[in-house]
């Protein structure tokens, strides 16, 4: 099959799962790609997709990608998930240099000089590399996020990555996620109490003052809106 007629078919396969709940559209991916893995970042999107997969797919391999750089909060969040989920089965990937040796080879605070070429080394590489492994993933970005998220579909081709993707919130808006959490008493990072709409790296992130857009917190003074991993 080539490219064209795998996009074809999942066109065809979005249009069929637009109206989905979240959880159809796991329990679809989940049987139709056992190859599939989940992308998780810790924010509120990506621990209400923790728990929808252990109620639909426990053994579903969750990565996340330590980029060194994490809030401590996050870390903790994801040290509360383990615990709330025995055997959850997260795999950790990290970048193939240390903050040490990127300092030696590219100079002190790379994400000032240069974000993209941190995001680069600390998130884009590690990610090709776990996803070469995969068929299929799966992410909890949602389209009113941004407006390079958009046009984002239930279930796309990833052109950049060369697998299946699916977005199975892709249609909520913050309050869909934040419903369900409470109702669900989902754990989250206790950064979203404080300002933090969209948490990333320590240095790249900040508070969103009271009228910003949601991610304005996110690489705060440059042009930049997006690490790499959804264009």
């Amino acid at each position: 099959m080539n490219l064209f007629e795998k996009e074809a078919l999942v066109k065809q396969k979005a249009e069929e799962l637009e109206n989905a709940t979240p959880e159809e559209i796991l329990a679809y991916a989940v049987e139709a790609f056992p190859n599939i893995t989940f992308a998780c970042s810790f924010g509120a999107e990506d621990v209400v997709l923790v728990d929808m997969l252990q109620k639909v797919s426990p053994k579903t391999d969750i990565f996340y990608l330590d980029t060194d750089f994490h809030f401590k909060e996050t870390y903790e969040t994801r040290d509360r998930m383990v615990e709330r989920y025995p055997g959850i089965p997260f795999v950790e990937v990290k970048p193939l240099i240390t903050p040490e040796e990127q300092a030696a080879q590219h100079g002190e605070e790379l994400w000032k000089s240069d974000a993209n070429a941190c995001c680069n080394i600390r998130k884009v590489e590690p990610l090709t590399r776990i996803l070469s492994k995969y068929n299929a993933w799966i992410t909890g970005i949602r389209r009113d996020q941004a407006p390079t998220r958009a046009n984002a579909k239930k279930v796309e081709y990833d052109t950049k990555f060369g697998l299946i993707k699916f977005n199975p919130i892709a249609g909520w808006t913050s309050e869909d996620v934040w419903n369900y959490i409470r109702e669900n008493d989902v754990i989250y990072n206790p950064l979203h109490d404080q300002n933090y709409p969209s948490i990333g790296c320590e240095y790249c992130t900040r508070k969103v003052m009271p009228g910003e857009d949601p991610r304005a917190g996110r690489w705060a003074g440059q042009e930049k809106t997006e690490c790499g991993l959804h264009k």
